[in-house]
């Protein structure tokens, strides 16, 4: 290990274009940590949140873009055990990811899938531990159930879609396009709801209502998500793309027994995701070995092309994970 690697850091709060190359010291692993090599780095909506300005990382986090990543056990620190140097793993970072080198919790890193490449594994991480831990944990999915996902096309969409099927659930989603809506009917949805077209709530009630929904939409879809709700059911929302606040009637809440909830994962402690990433492990990595589920993929740039990876999320024309390319 050299002593600095390169890295894209935020220059100020802006654009796709505040991203820049340039070079940092190589972090070293704290009790429990481990250092990877990155091989790819994922791209993903909170990196973007943050380069805005409006996603301040957490306390003791690096100040560098990139919560996912793919790379190689280059050093350990003291109190970890169950990985050597050399092994090759995806891992959940606290950010960091946009650099040659990172260092996160050493209970935050997983195998990477049999017969899966670095590139895929890199898209693992965010996703998975956000769909498990908020459709099946907190929301409590069981086979079938009617499931609801909004932005199916999405990585969290795409995710959601093929481990929600795999585990016996009828799953439903909403995309903006005859593609993306074909895309998530390729995954398993049984239904996928063109929002340009087609009104949900109504898809829904006529099925029964949602059992539980997914959304990270906000604004006007939360009250339409309590209407098209079935008895008993759940709102779970894990983002606001157009914003977190809403008049809604609570009222249907009461007669129909609704359950509203939600939550982020970044801000979660070390503990609490190092269950997640148990969890995972024993429930969602025999899928991966085994080619059930699989992640997809949109798009791969170069490191030195991040505003352009940026760009190409916040278009929203992506189907799938978009990823960056950092090392060998």
């Amino acid at each position: 290990m050299t002593e600095t690697m390169r890295a894209v850091e935020i220059t100020k709060p802006g654009g796709p274009e505040v991203l820049q190359l340039t070079d940092r010291t190589v972090p070293t692993p704290a009790h429990g940590q481990v250092v990877l090599k990155v091989a790819f780095a994922g791209v993903n909506r909170p990196d973007a949140l943050q380069r805005a300005g409006a996603y301040d990382p957490p306390p003791g986090a690096s100040d560098l873009p990139g919560l996912e990543c793919s790379g190689e056990v280059v050093a350990i620190g003291d109190g970890v055990d169950g990985l050597n140097i050399g092994d090759q793993v995806c891992a959940l970072l606290p950010g960091g990811g946009y650099a040659e080198f990172v260092a996160t919790p050493a209970a935050h890193c997983l195998p990477v899938p049999a017969g899966m490449g670095m590139k895929e594994a890199a898209c693992l991480p965010e996703t998975f531990f956000t769909v498990w831990s908020n459709v099946f944990t907190r929301g409590g999915l069981k086979a079938g159930e009617r499931f609801l996902v909004h932005g199916g096309s999405s990585g969290i969409g795409t995710t959601a879609i093929q481990l929600a099927k795999a585990f016996g659930a009828r799953v439903f989603a909403t995309a903006g396009s005859d593609d993306k809506c074909q895309a998530c009917l390729d995954l398993g949805a049984e239904k996928a709801i063109n929002y340009r077209d087609e009104d949900f709530v109504k898809v829904m009630k006529a099925e029964g209502g949602a059992n539980l929904i997914l959304d990270m939409v906000g604004g006007d879809y939360i009250p339409r998500n309590v209407k098209c709700l079935a008895e008993d059911g759940r709102l779970v929302q894990i983002a606001f793309l157009q914003g977190p606040v809403v008049e809604l009637n609570f009222a249907l809440m009461m007669v129909k027994r609704l359950t509203l909830t939600g939550s982020t994962l970044r801000p979660q402690s070390d503990l609490a995701k190092a269950r997640i990433a148990q969890d995972l492990r024993e429930a969602v990595w025999p899928l991966l070995d085994a080619g059930t589920v699989a992640p997809v993929m949109d798009s791969e740039f170069d490191f030195a092309q991040a505003a352009e990876a940026h760009a190409r999320m916040e278009s929203s024309g992506h189907i799938g994970k978009i990823v960056m390319k950092v090392g060998g």
